[in-house]
């Protein structure tokens, strides 16, 4: 075997001393426009897939989503469980959600929760293929989540996997549109997980420019919203995402001529910071 010559390794040994190892990446405030989102085959052949961000935040440990086309009679894959909890946002198609041995029927609009370790899939069950935006969150909980299924372990108060049909929701009206609660609760991983849709009128926003700590995820229903961040806007058509990081300043508006309605989804984990004073 031969070796390096010695001074090989002098001149390499001040290079890798005074390399520094590069940031972690952190996901940040952004939209994800729809239209530029890649899609690529699954490779079961199921459908096809697009990656949309798998990263930490500044308070959860890691958010994992993709969106998916599944073509019909297909299923996504076996049942299968595991710690991190999911949502799931059905943008097109008839889903059969299967969850711990239980069948729900959804279809465009309808939101479904998938608690820790609870066993799930779903099934195409409509004509024409189904698309779906799916959301996986892990939190420093998640690591010590129990091993069986959130169903009998996660006790009274935690949200239990649950589908949330879009047509069964009620619509509160509003001064600016209309206003859909889903949930509002704390899970087995997170301290606090809110949802609810927002439906705006045209020209209407919910409110001022403001912050918060706890981190928020929109998806665009139907309309276009137009998506102030730390004061630079952006237009979000339906199926595009947006990230809100902790206490980062937004505003979201209806600019078009039709209503607009979006869902609202709100975490507060153990690395939330404490509230501060509101800034509107």
């Amino acid at each position: 075997m031969r070796f390096p010559h010695p001074l090989s390794l002098l001149i390499l040994t001040p290079v890798l001393a005074g390399a520094q190892p590069s940031a972690p990446a952190i996901l940040r405030t952004t939209v994800f426009q729809w239209g530029d989102l890649i899609r690529k085959p699954i490779a079961t052949g199921v459908g096809r897939r697009w990656d949309v961000a798998n990263l930490p935040t500044p308070t959860i440990a890691n958010l994992e989503s993709h969106i998916t086309e599944l073509r019909p009679g297909k299923e996504s894959h076996p049942p299968h469980q595991h710690a991190r909890e999911e949502f799931i946002v059905v943008k097109e198609g008839t889903l059969d959600v299967f969850i711990n041995g239980k069948i729900s029927r959804v279809g465009p609009g309808s939101v479904y929760f998938l608690a820790s370790n609870d066993l799930h899939n779903v099934t195409n069950v409509g004509d024409n293929p189904a698309t779906y935006l799916v959301f996986n969150f892990s939190t420093a909980t998640t690591l010590t989540a129990p091993g069986t299924p959130a169903a009998e372990s996660a006790g009274p108060g935690k949200l239990a996997s649950s589908t949330f049909v879009w047509g069964n929701l009620v619509a509160r009206p509003t001064a600016y549109g209309e206003r859909r609660n889903l949930f509002a609760s704390p899970t087995v991983t997170c301290a606090n997980f809110e949802c609810h849709a927002t439906t705006l009128n045209p020209g209407e926003s919910p409110h001022p420019a403001h912050r918060h700590p706890d981190e928020e995820l929109i998806v665009v229903k139907d309309g276009t919203l137009e998506v102030t961040l730390n004061g630079t806007p952006q237009r979000a058509g339906p199926g595009s995402i947006v990230f809100i990081s902790s206490n980062d300043e937004h505003v979201v508006r209806n600019p078009g001529p039709d209503k607009a309605t979006y869902f609202d989804f709100r975490f507060v984990t153990d690395k939330t910071p404490a509230p501060g004073p509101v800034t509107e």
